[in-house]
């Protein structure tokens, strides 16, 4: 299974005149690096958000945002009908006219509104904690939602590098006779006496250098390994990234043993293949 490592969620919790948001952005990283930015209201109860964060995002460069907005569907407005009728009992006191003209002058002076504080005052914390919670579970739908992309580009990538291996076992021993050729051409140019018997015991010895059976077992079998752990139930995408590393070292050892234009050019485009799958694992989880 695999998982990106970049993620975004946004949840909103309402509550009468107010509402929580609760942003969560996740980047690229090889370790968990969380920044925290909670209202002041809440600081002792940053190590349990801390704690749940880290219990369900395990890698990658995690930015949590969490703060108040004004619910634009609900009023906290309140008329304060007492103090207005104070208000306009007083003006009669010092000024004649009508109740409605009095009403307008009462409404506009100090206290004739009740005004809701932008706090978080009444939220319980437990509603907080399952609008994180849902926040989290969104990171986790998002991550496999990119991961299945980048699983189908990798695995595709691996069947590539396969394809090019069997290439390569069909011009390793079309590579072997070259190279037997070559020598003795240049053994006949040097216009010298050899003992045929020790010249065939050191060319076997000088072709098995050049032999690359047991790298092309070994790649076979990283690549194998390499899908297993990608259809593996957890996202490991460290273990992937240690095989990429075993697979690379093997291509480059045919490389060096190639000698053979034909077979470096198929060596170069497993690298190039390579390359691209350990770019991906980058942004793996």
């Amino acid at each position: 299974m695999i998982k990106s490592m970049t993620a975004y969620s946004s949840t909103i919790i309402t509550h009468k005149s107010l509402k929580v948001v609760v942003e969560i952005k996740c980047l690229n990283s090889k370790n968990l690096d969380l920044n925290c930015k909670i209202p002041k209201e809440l600081k002792d109860k940053e190590n349990s958000i801390r704690k749940l964060i880290s219990t369900n995002i395990q890698r990658g460069k995690v930015e949590f945002n969490m703060y108040y907005e004004k619910n634009e569907e609900v009023n906290p407005t309140k008329i304060n009908a007492k103090i207005i009728k104070q208000n306009i009992k007083e003006l009669k006191k010092i000024a004649n006219g009508n109740d409605t003209e009095l009403l307008k002058i009462a409404i506009q002076m100090p206290n004739a509104y009740t005004n809701a504080k932008n706090t978080n005052d009444g939220i319980k914390w437990s509603k907080i904690q399952q609008g994180i919670k849902k926040s989290l579970m969104e990171v986790d739908r998002y991550r496999l939602d990119e991961g299945e992309g980048i699983e189908k580009d990798i695995i595709n990538k691996t069947e590539n590098i396969k394809t090019l291996l069997i290439k390569v076992n069909k011009l390793k021993n079309k590579r072997v006779g070259k190279l037997k050729k070559k020598i003795k051409e240049d053994i006949v140019n040097l216009k010298i006496k050899i003992d045929q018997n020790r010249f065939e015991q050191e060319l076997i010895y000088y072709i098995e250098k050049y032999d690359i059976n047991e790298e092309i077992v070994r790649l076979n079998s990283h690549l194998s390994f390499f899908n297993k752990v990608i259809n593996g139930k957890t996202p490991n995408g460290k273990k992937l990234g240690f095989i990429s590393q075993e697979m690379g070292r093997e291509i480059n050892t045919i490389g060096a043993k190639s000698y053979d234009a034909e077979m470096q050019k198929v060596v170069v485009r497993m690298k190039d293949e390579l390359e691209k799958i350990k770019e991906q694992i980058f942004n793996i989880l």
